[in-house]
């Protein structure tokens, strides 16, 4: 079987380009594409130190993001927006590893750990590598690196999205259809991911059902993330069940 390339959307030029070529694209693209400085036209533009991050899933790496943060920015703000875009779904703990020491939302003293407070720019440097932690039951492990850091324009937000992966190709695994659901019971089984028309035969019914999102928390502990509706088969015609 052919591998295939994972892609993925620059947000500045709203490009197209492989995982392998993004890197090289954003060097690029953020000297044409600055960050906006403040809304007013009087305002005083400022410099600010930042990095470029790239993240990806640790073990499923066609999910992945190319983020700019601010020197300034803490670990506890990169955790907040891992949180927004890929994870949250009912509060669960979270850490980050770098070197030898463990940066967690609720730190324990006994084990040396610090709390995420720390600026960024106090523990990373260009080309160094990371990890971030999601729920320690269900774990979503991350794999974080420093692909480069620069000055930039001043602007209000601590983190900002460059870049993210395309949504990858799951079909049907009875049809062959794009999936848009999963059963939580079936999901490691070859039919546990649905199209909608096989999604209404499926045994298990609706409420095992969980939407398929690009993040690699899709399927686990209830996730929802950006589903928008697609899922939602009550709301679907009848008439698509058989084409």
């Amino acid at each position: 079987m052919a591998r295939t390339t994972s892609r993925g959307t620059c947000l500045l030029c709203d490009g197209t380009f492989s995982k392998a070529g993004m890197t090289r694209h954003l060097q690029g693209c953020l000297q044409t594409h600055p960050a906006a400085g403040p809304t007013s036209p009087q305002a005083q533009l400022r410099r600010a130190r930042v990095f470029h991050l790239v993240v990806q899933s640790r073990y499923a790496p066609g999910y992945w993001l190319h983020l700019e943060a601010r020197a300034s920015a803490r670990l506890g703000d990169l955790d907040q927006f891992l949180r927004d875009i890929w994870l949250e779904c009912c509060g669960h703990l979270s850490a980050f590893t770098i070197g030898e020491q463990s940066y967690s939302v609720s730190p324990m003293d006994d084990f040396g750990e610090k709390d995420m407070r720390a600026e960024l720019g106090h523990v990373l440097e260009p080309r160094l590598r990371f990890t971030h932690e999601y729920d320690f039951g269900s774990t979503t492990h991350l794999a974080l690196k420093v692909a480069s850091e620069r000055d930039a324009e001043y602007r209000r937000e601590p983190i900002r999205l460059l870049a993210r992966n395309n949504p990858p190709p799951i079909p049907c695994g009875v049809c062959g259809k794009p999936a848009v659901v999963l059963c939580a019971e079936c999901c490691y089984e070859p039919d546990g991911w649905l199209c909608k028309a096989c999604a209404r035969k499926h045994e298990c019914g609706d409420e095992m059902f969980l939407p398929v999102v690009n993040s690699p928390r899709v399927g686990v502990c209830g996730y929802t993330g950006e589903a928008d509706g697609d899922w939602d088969l009550e709301c679907e015609d009848e008439s698509d069940d058989d084409e």
